[in-house]
């Protein structure tokens, strides 16, 4: 379909590229094995992405920065998903340096974990972000973990909300309340840790990519502490901040010039 859509044929494809991981094995495998086919059959090169990366580069999507020709500024990356939260100092392309990760749920595996407890569908981002709109982000006095620390953890988060629950008399009177309270105290830690690591990377753009970077709160908290900082932010196009080929892609095409 991005072939038809593109007016291209096979023969005008330079090059093939698919998620190496991390993931679903499985899925992996299957997306992995074929690209490396095609590439093999067309006798074009084939690279092989790191998903984390995929993301890390996105915000870079759709933008006026997105031309091969440009190295990508160096910048403080958030990334926040369903199984990963990292803090990235990207000083370039290909050079990067972990500042700061999950050490047990992340964020995005928060969301889904309290949704389940609230009775909330999956995804629970989406969900707990609709009920948090029309709730008072102060109601409930939740943990903000590690706080010295650039390092995240999301579990005791989580547990405070189930420990919480059997308190709660009316739970659909309180369920705004409960999910702009929970929602707050995870965008609350993730701005703060941003801040300190961009000071701590000294850079002045931070960037925010990820499943979670859909979420309007986290977004917006972001841009106001840019502003109040000096700093500036950008984040990944909504429509690319799920997993996608496109990012996948770009990061093909930035390192495909490089020799990769």
């Amino acid at each position: 379909q991005a072939r038809a859509d593109a007016k291209l044929t096979a023969r005008d494809l330079e090059a093939f590229a698919a998620t190496r991981g991390p993931g679903l094995a499985s899925s992996l495998l299957v997306g992995h094995s074929m690209a490396k086919a095609l590439a093999a059959a067309a006798g074009k090169p084939f690279l092989s992405i790191n998903h984390m990366e995929g993301h890390l580069l996105s915000p870079f999507l759709d933008s006026e920065i997105f031309n091969l020709k440009s190295e990508i500024p160096p910048h403080l990356a958030l990334i926040v998903s369903g199984g990963h939260t990292m803090l990235v100092h990207a000083r370039g392309l290909g050079d990067y340096e972990l500042l700061g990760r999950t050490i047990d749920d992340a964020a995005g595996e928060a969301f889904d974990k309290v949704a389940r407890l609230l009775g909330l569908s999956y995804p629970g981002g989406p969900e707990i972000e609709k009920h948090a709109r029309e709730g008072d982000p102060t109601a409930f006095d939740f943990p903000r973990s590690m706080p010295r620390d650039l390092n995240f953890s999301f579990s005791g988060l989580k547990t405070a909300v189930r420990y919480t629950l059997p308190k709660v008399d009316d739970l659909d009177a309180q369920l705004a309340n409960l999910c702009a309270s929970f929602q707050q105290a995870v965008i609350d830690v993730l701005i703060d840790k941003s801040l300190r690591a961009a000071t701590q990377a000294k850079c002045s753009l931070i960037t925010l990519s990820g499943g979670v970077s859909c979420n309007q709160v986290l977004r917006d908290g972001l841009e106001e502490a840019r502003k109040s900082n000096g700093r500036q932010f950008r984040a990944c196009p909504s429509s690319f901040s799920t997993d996608n080929a496109a990012m996948i892609g770009v990061a093909a095409l930035w390192m495909r010039p490089r020799g990769e």
